[in-house]
């Protein structure tokens, strides 16, 4: 037999290993060894033994057979990667630019097998006079725990073992002696780890409008006919998109297909699936952090042995392994959640795209404010779009109200709350009605700072202010670093030492003054940190047991509350004046989706909208919920700076122990792609041009760099930042200019330095 080499990736996570290393696959492990496999291997010149995953299997090797080293064995405990995530692993490493490894460890949810979870059933083997009859003997020779045992089988003919044994007080020696008789019998069964717990109630289905039902049918005359697209349903806030996905999924399983649900954020996890759960029951299940290890593992078992029609979950449950995947939908795909922080940078939309193709499937995204990106492509016909412009059902859209903070302040209104949301607060406390206020930021307040001499007290490792949160504590946000907070000032030993911007804390004690009488529920990172502290705020807001609900983003993003008929958003401008040209896409989005979540139900619903820019045209346009108008202005904006989607960025992000080495690195690195635009199209095919997704011709001359230079916050655990930006209207051109730094980095053997690339970063450095 010819001898089996593989291609094992090592669980390192370092550029200087990141390729495949052969192994001879022994003999005795051949059955054993095969592509997804993990392994564990010598490696290096001191042969350690290191874990890796086989990528490739083939016949002949590069290297003299006799240095080949030879796979020591396979991990019975690990998780296999299936073939289809190797692709997509692949994939991720060069379209965002990562380790093999880390790429691997991404599209895998959980690393490890578990053990099966078993539990005991006592099932009775007699019926009618002959189990009366042993009931009887028993009580006659005074066998009391076998007699409560029997007297139970009477009436159910099969029952949980510790349930019984618990319950009765009996020892396991009675069942045995039962079983020994013949009276019953104990099984053991494998069951699955379920992290759902809500009831399945009873669904009450609504009429689709026209509109819903077109949707349903085109997406699905198109997956039957062979054509399997990409959707965009642009609809307003309760316009029904979420019975439109409903529809669409429940045709796909009744073909025998899998659905993936994707929402932005665990918070809206628990409505979402009661929703999922009364149409469809327990084939759906979910998947995210806040899931034990175990719980992970069994909802990825269930998935491949087809016992689950349904995953919902963030973006990470994009990754399950699906055998027949029919449909992926991301919902509020605007969400920057979907975009991964750490490494590799995938966006979940375009890994979506990706993984639909590989299965066939169909992709449909959601939002009341679609992101720029998708709806530019929407326009140019990339994707179909769908636009729904009207509440479902009786419901209208809320009237908004503008404030503009200057004013309030000239008439003398220094609180958080303007004249007008505190009379309308008033009055829905009055009317027995439900009040959402939102404020983007958590904690108790932006920064502490000497009213003297001007110092900030900021966080010893990171370049950022601390926060001051209850208890006196002052907090990075970064990198975890606490103190006690200081009675004078470290610089000038003044007493005034001051909180400057309102947090979430600050508005729930700034309401329990002004309305001592409120019920008051607070939601943010600080309040949701438990497994189950979403749940549990939610559904208390939802049982109607809090008048009013503060909160950071995750409440203002996809959540109905049918008596909720007023939202206040606090202070606009905090995301408006972000160092980002996302900005005032997030503060229209954010606002729109705000003023959503009021009137949702049969009363008309208000928002109010406090400002200190009511004339800047995300405001203007999110108090009329105009996304046409808002998306004209903005994309003018994109494409005079050639900003995405009119060009696409890449940030290359580098971290060092020294100031000087980043910055250095960030000097040659961005020399080195001049030097090669200077060279005009060289190693590039004679038309000057790169594979990408459009014809345009595409030259190194239209490559723009932006830097390099200090990042906005230039150190993070002691960890210096420097970033350089690229542009060019060609993603695959972004993805080449990568693969050229990467190259360039590996020759360098960087040592104390850490590069990391961002494709269309959804927030600038």
């Amino acid at each position: 037999m010819a001898k089996q080499y593989a291609d094992v990736i090592i669980d390192i996570s370092h550029d200087k290993v990141d390729r495949p290393f052969q192994y001879r696959i022994p003999p005795e492990l051949a059955k054993e060894v095969y592509p997804g496999v993990r392994v564990y291997v010598p490696f290096g010149k001191g042969n350690l033994e290191k874990a890796g995953y086989v990528v490739d299997i083939s016949g002949q090797t590069e290297y003299p057979v006799e240095k080949i080293k030879s796979i020591t064995a396979v991990d019975g405990k690990g998780i296999t990667v299936q073939g289809n995530q190797i692709q997509i692993a692949y994939w991720l490493k060069r379209q965002y630019g990562s380790t093999m490894i880390a790429a691997l460890k991404t599209v895998l949810p959980v690393k490890h097998k578990l053990k099966q979870l078993e539990r005991k059933k006592v099932t009775r083997c007699m019926e009618g006079e002959a189990l009366l009859e042993a009931l009887q003997l028993c009580e006659k020779k005074h066998q009391a725990a076998k007699a409560r045992i029997l007297r139970a089988l009477l009436t159910d003919e099969v029952l949980p073992y510790e349930l019984i044994r618990q319950k009765l007080n009996v020892s396991p020696a009675a069942f045995t002696a039962l079983e020994k008789q013949g009276c019953l019998k104990i099984e053991t069964e494998a069951y699955y780890r379920n992290p759902v717990r809500c009831a399945a109630g009873e669904e009450k289905r609504v009429v689709l409008s026209k509109v819903q039902q077109e949707i349903i049918e085109t997406v699905m005359g198109d997956y039957r006919a062979g054509h399997p697209g990409t959707y965009l349903v642009h609809g307003v806030t309760g316009s029904g998109k979420t019975e439109v996905y409903l529809g669409i999924i429940e045709q796909m399983i009744g073909m025998g297909k899998q659905a993936i649900m994707l929402i932005p954020e665990i918070a809206l996890t628990y409505q979402t699936l009661l929703r999922f759960y009364k149409r469809f029951g327990d084939r759906v299940s979910v998947i995210n952090s806040s899931l034990s290890q175990g719980e992970k593992y069994d909802q990825i078992r269930r998935a491949k042995e087809g016992a689950l029609d349904v995953i919902i979950g963030p973006r990470s449950a994009l990754f399950t392994p699906f055998p027949d995947l029919g449909v992926i939908v991301v919902d509020e795909e605007h969400e920057s959640s979907y975009k991964s922080e750490s490494m590799p940078k995938y966006h979940a939309r375009e890994t979506a795209l990706q993984i639909a193709a590989m299965h066939r499937a169909s992709v449909v995204l959601g939002s009341a404010t679609p992101s720029t990106e998708a709806y530019y492509r929407a326009q140019r016909g990339d994707y179909k779009l769908f636009e729904m412009t009207a509440r479902h059902g009786a419901s209208m859209l809320p009237k908004v109200y503008t404030i503009d903070l200057r004013e309030e302040l000239k008439q003398g209104n220094r609180s958080v709350f303007s004249r007008k949301l505190r009379e309308l607060i008033d009055g829905r406390l009055q009317a027995g009605e439900q009040t959402m206020l939102f404020l983007n930021r958590r904690g108790y307040a932006g920064f502490i700072s000497c009213r003297v001499c001007g110092h900030v007290m900021k966080c010893p490792h990171c370049d950022v202010s601390l926060s001051e949160h209850r208890g006196n504590m002052l907090l990075c946000h970064y990198c975890g670093y606490e103190e006690h907070r200081a009675e004078k000032c470290p610089v000038c030993g003044s007493r005034y030492l001051m909180g400057f911007k309102a947090g979430t804390e600050q508005i729930e004690e700034a309401l329990q003054k002004e309305f001592p009488k409120a019920r008051v529920l607070r939601m943010d990172a600080d309040t949701t940190k438990s497994k189950e502290s979403y749940e549990k705020i939610l559904s208390a807001f939802a049982d109607e047991k809090a008048d009013i609900l503060v909160g950071t983003q995750m409440i203002v993003k996809g959540h109905d509350f049918p008596n909720v008929t007023l939202v206040g958003v606090l202070a606009a401008d905090l995301s408006l004046n972000q160092n980002d040209y996302r900005a005032g896409e997030r503060t229209f989005q954010l606002l729109t989706q705000a003023a959503g979540r009021a009137g949702r139900g049969n009363k008309p619903g208000e928002v109010v909208i406090q400002t200190y820019q009511p004339e800047h045209y995300s405001i203007i346009h999110a108090a009329k919920q105009d996304y046409r108008g808002f998306y004209e202005e903005e994309i003018l904006y994109r494409e005079f700076m050639q900003y995405p989607p009119a060009a696409h960025m890449l940030a290359v992000l580098i971290t060092s122990r020294q100031q000087e080495q980043g910055e250095t690195l960030g000097d040659e690195m961005a020399a080195a792609i001049t030097k090669r635009m200077r060279s005009g199209a060289q190693g590039l095919p004679e038309d000057g041009t790169v594979s990408g997704e459009t014809e345009t011709e595409k030259t190194w001359q239209r490559l723009q760099i932006i830097g390099p230079t200090e990042a906005a916050i230039g150190k993070i655990n002691d960890l210096y930042r420097h970033v350089f930006y690229l542009k060019h209207p060609d993603y695959q051109m972004l993805v080449q200019v990568k693969d050229i730094l990467e190259h360039f980095c590996k020759e360098k053997e960087l040592k104390n330095q850490t590069v990391q690339y961002d494709f269309d970063p959804m927030n600038t450095y």
